[in-house]
């Protein structure tokens, strides 16, 4: 452009030098420069509208490619995390129930056992062989339910009426009395059971298939004869003879070793120890992504890795294969995958899709696997930012679940960021029902009320009902077997009130305080699990069936936590309380032991962190710190995060009673972490 300038500049000066040779006036000449000038300028200006239109093509070309890139609508981000614990248990005495249990069975299936005999059958037909029991299992099942029917039905009648002869014989001998066979209320418990369940088949037997009665009983009685019924005999014996004879049946079976049994027992006794592990190193590897599907749709991915250095299974927090401690630590199941170290298989934690603003209103839906771990104030000791809208408070539900929410968050100024909620969640999914199928879908429905979510203070309201809650999870490889749902229990209600707050301009730092309150509320629907020994929802206890009644447990949650800004260091104090009868819904809790805010009883923690003082690189939420910390739990009644059997005194066990779980009565971890975020 500019040559051209010059030429055409050039060109009228040659036209103005020239006069003489051309001989033109001046206004001709004028003319021609005129001309000339409007030409460039019309130039210059097609010349500008080219480059413009190169810049506005080029700028809509980035915009496309930005619009395409991942960083536009994917976010990546996650989390790593080193935990090294030291575990110390102090164990009560007791009697294992699974033990037991084989201790028995062993007996009946024994050379000496009454597996494949004739005793009690009026026509003489034997009962189910030891060959023939164990072809009645199945691999990983602990008893199927044939086998469980069988020890009930056939070998414990069979049994305790083989024992008859030589109780009626003790009885005779005058060493025995009521005191001295006096039985615990377990005990006691027991043979109540058993009299609803296994008595009325003995009392029903003819003493004849009985080896050794007939002629004791005739010793007794001349007119007895073989067809003559135990339940006869009984009936023939003074009160308190009767009281003795079962008494002296129960002790015979699951009392203490004696003369009764031959100075051995069938119970699986454990006497108080003390429970360890000096030193359990774990890795954990989250990854999160944020999609921008469209426009206010979103979804949201967490994948978890979750294991103890040199294994690929649970066993390190399950007890290796022995009686566990507590019930959300027997084995992983689907609501504590990715939160209980197993395996290096990246589990699917989290991944549900948002759709936001429905019809322009402050309305959303999300649906899928939900962010229902790790809530409210949990984030704190987790040293996590504050859980969004789609968080549970901690104390009543940390549980991986599948379902759906639908929220509001309308705009009142007298409640800064209000928003209320529904939630529901399946927590088993049952199958087909069939003849052979009864179970039902185990389902949870929830209401939330935040009425103020503000960075100086959230306050929530929560509400849960847990419907058909099963009685084991889906679980495999466990002390128990491979496990799975049997039978529905009941419901539970589930309310709850917190709140926590920040305090900025503590001195150099600020301070981060909470409280929270939880109500549980139990309403069994009389079934039991056979699994459990007859123990229903919050009743019973193995063996020892109890009516089924609505129970009310509470528990209380409160901490504080000083950040010190200057340094990057942070000071937190925690202690939670859990009644008798308390029972959350909480499997999922970053805790070794078992989840603290399912205790009943007393827990206290204290934990220091301290960020390394480092420029983030890949996202203004990045950090890594170090945290050290303490845990001492204090247990007040058994059946901590157990939904299952009702809770005993710790200082009430004997050693006779028998536990399904070990019973701790009090518990420490000391722990640090080394942890990215990023």
């Amino acid at each position: 452009m500019r040559k051209l300038e010059k030429l055409l500049i050039g060109a009228a000066v040659c036209a103005l030098a020239a006069p003489v040779v051309a001989q033109a006036d001046d206004q001709d000449m004028q003319k021609k420069i005129d001309e000339l000038t409007k030409k460039v300028q019309k130039l210059e200006e097609q010349q500008k509208g080219s480059d413009q239109k190169k810049v506005e093509d080029l700028t809509r070309k980035v915009d496309r490619i930005e619009e395409k890139s991942l960083g536009k609508w994917l976010t990546i981000g996650g989390d790593y995390r080193f935990r090294v614990d030291s575990l110390r248990g102090d164990v009560a005495a007791h009697s294992d129930a699974i033990g037991t249990m084989n201790n028995l069975v062993g007996g009946f299936l024994g050379p000496n056992g009454v597996a494949g005999t004739p005793i009690g059958s009026a026509d003489g037909t034997n009962s189910p062989t030891a060959l023939q029991f164990i072809m009645m299992g199945k691999s990983g099942s602990l008893f199927t339910p044939t086998q469980f029917n069988t020890i009930l039905n056939s070998y414990m009648p069979q049994a305790m009426a083989a024992a008859l002869p030589g109780i009626f014989t003790a009885m005779g001998s005058g060493n025995f009395t009521l005191q001295n066979t006096a039985l615990t209320p377990q005990q006691q418990g027991i043979l109540n059971t058993l009299g609803a369940k296994v008595m009325p088949a003995v009392m029903n037997m003819q003493i004849g298939s009985i080896p050794n009665m007939l002629g004791l009983v005739q010793a007794m009685n001349p007119a007895a004869t073989a067809t003559t019924k135990v339940g006869d005999v009984f009936a023939g014996l003074p009160a308190a003879q009767q009281q003795l004879a079962q008494q002296m049946l129960m002790q015979a079976f699951l009392g203490q070793a004696g003369a009764l049994n031959n100075n051995a027992s069938n119970l699986a006794t454990t006497q108080s120890y003390k429970a360890k592990n000096d030193l359990l190193y774990t890795n954990r590897l989250g990854i999160d992504m944020h999609a921008k599907a469209t426009k206010d749709v979103t979804v949201n991915v967490r994948l978890v890795a979750y294991k103890t250095f040199g294994s690929q299974d649970d066993s390190a927090v399950t007890n290796n294969g022995n009686t566990p401690f507590f019930a959300d630590r027997v084995g992983a199941f689907d609501g504590t995958l990715g939160h209980v170290p197993s395996s290096s298989l990246l589990d699917v934690d989290r991944a549900y899709a948002t759709w936001s603003n429905i019809a322009d209103q402050p309305v959303w839906f999300s649906v899928g696997r939900r962010p229902s771990t790790n809530g409210a104030p949990s984030n704190l000791r987790l040293n996590n930012e504050r859980p969004g809208n789609g968080g549970t408070p901690a104390l009543l539900v940390d549980y991986a679940f599948d379902g759906m929410t639908l929220g509001w968050a309308p705009d009142i100024e007298a409640l800064p960021g209000a928003y209320a909620k529904v939630c529901y969640g399946r927590g088993f999914e049952s199958g087909f029902e069939t003849p052979s199928n009864s179970l039902k879908d185990t389902d949870m429905l929830g209401v939330a009320i935040i009425p103020v979510d503000t960075d100086p203070l959230r306050v929530w309201l929560q509400w849960n009902r847990g419907f058909n809650i099963f009685d084991f999870p889906v679980m495999s490889n466990t002390a128990f077997g491979n496990t799975g749902p049997a039978t529905s229990l009941g419901d539970i209600d589930w309310y709850g009130a917190g709140f926590m707050s920040t305090l900025k301009n503590i001195g150099p730092g600020k301070l981060n305080f909470f409280a929270d309150a939880g109500l549980s509320v139990t309403h069994p629907n009389g079934n039991v699990s056979n699994n459990a020994g007859f123990q229903g929802l919050m009743t019973g206890s193995f063996f020892n069936q109890e009516a089924p009644s609505d129970k009310t447990g509470w528990a209380a949650y409160a901490g504080a936590r000083y950040d010190y800004e200057p340094s990057k260091t942070k000071f937190g104090i925690e202690y939670n309380h859990g009644s008798k009868n308390w029972i959350t819904f909480a499997p999922a809790a970053d805790d070794m032991w078992t989840s603290k805010l399912g205790t009943r009883g007393d827990v206290y923690e204290a934990y220091l962190i301290q960020e390394l003082n480092l420029k983030p690189v890949s996202s203004h939420l990045s950090k890594a710190f170090f945290k050290i910390g303490y845990q001492y739990y204090d247990f007040a009644y058994t059946g901590s995060n157990n939904w299952v059997g009702a809770p005993q005194k710790i200082s009430d066990i004997k050693s006779t009673d028998l536990m399904l779980l070990q019973p701790l009565k009090s518990a420490q971890d000391i722990y640090a972490t080394f942890e990215v975020k990023f």
